[in-house]
């Protein structure tokens, strides 16, 4: 399968390039805005993975849908307007869309799911990651994606319930609430942390990251799966659906 990095001058687009041939995919297209990188992907490429900036995932998912090929995103901190271009694309081709790719996260996402729903209100959610000092987008989109998962498991809607960090007077903490903190520093690839806190006892659910070979393995795992699916927006857990049971 031919196939386009665009974000190639990244760290996870160094780390896809570099997974690509042992995962039997030929990077016909490095694209980046970096100098001796490719302007766009040459024609018959036959997929795209996106692990850019959110301002140029618009016009590269659009160029993907004209052509009829495959487009998996990566990159996060979309606005609206740029998720709404992404949803119209999807009306012609497979789009998968995550926060992370990585197998553990998926699953401690459908950890965390269950421990909400199990749990219950007496249980307060606390949400902790943090990544390396260049990142910059807050909170990560993984943050969220568990934020989302937590709430889902609560069964409440997750922006009536959120909080993003915590400063000055702030009263006592709400029931439901679901408080996401970032952090930043050093060269963390990434750690996430969902804490359930009770009257009596704790319970911490933690993945940490220890190379971003993890991501990138998924990313491309996801694009061979997107070929030949039918158009949608897609998830990484509708790709690990046979190991995650979904």
């Amino acid at each position: 399968m031919k196939i386009a990095i665009v974000g190639a001058a990244g760290r996870m687009g160094a780390k896809l390039c570099e997974l690509a041939g042992p995962a039997g995919l030929d990077v016909v297209s490095k694209v980046d805005v970096a100098p001796g990188f490719d302007a766009t992907w040459r024609e018959g490429t036959e997929g795209v993975i996106d692990f850019s900036f959110h301002t140029a995932v618009p016009g590269g998912v659009a160029k993907a849908a004209a052509e009829g090929i495959p487009y998996v995103i990566g990159t996060t901190g979309l606005t609206d307007g740029e998720q709404k271009a992404v949803a119209d694309a999807a009306k012609k081709i497979p789009v998968v869309q995550s926060g992370n790719y990585s197998l553990g996260v998926n699953l401690l996402m459908a950890l965390v799911r269950k421990a909400a729903a199990v749990l219950g209100p007496e249980y307060d959610v606390e949400i902790t990651e943090m990544h390396h000092r260049h990142k910059k987008d807050a909170p990560s989109g993984t943050a969220l994606m568990l934020a989302k998962a937590a709430a889902t498991g609560r069964g409440i809607d997750l922006e009536q319930h959120a909080i993003y960090g915590r400063r000055g007077i702030t009263g006592e903490r709400p029931v439901d609430e679901i408080a996401v903190h970032a952090l930043r520093g050093g060269s963390v690839v990434g750690d996430h942390s969902v804490m359930f806190a009770g009257e009596l006892e704790r319970v911490e659910l933690v993945h940490r990251a220890q190379d971003r070979a993890a991501f990138a393995a998924g990313a491309l795992k996801a694009l061979v799966w997107a070929k030949g699916r039918a158009p949608g927006i897609y998830t990484m857990a509708d790709v690990l659906a046979d190991k995650l049971g979904g």
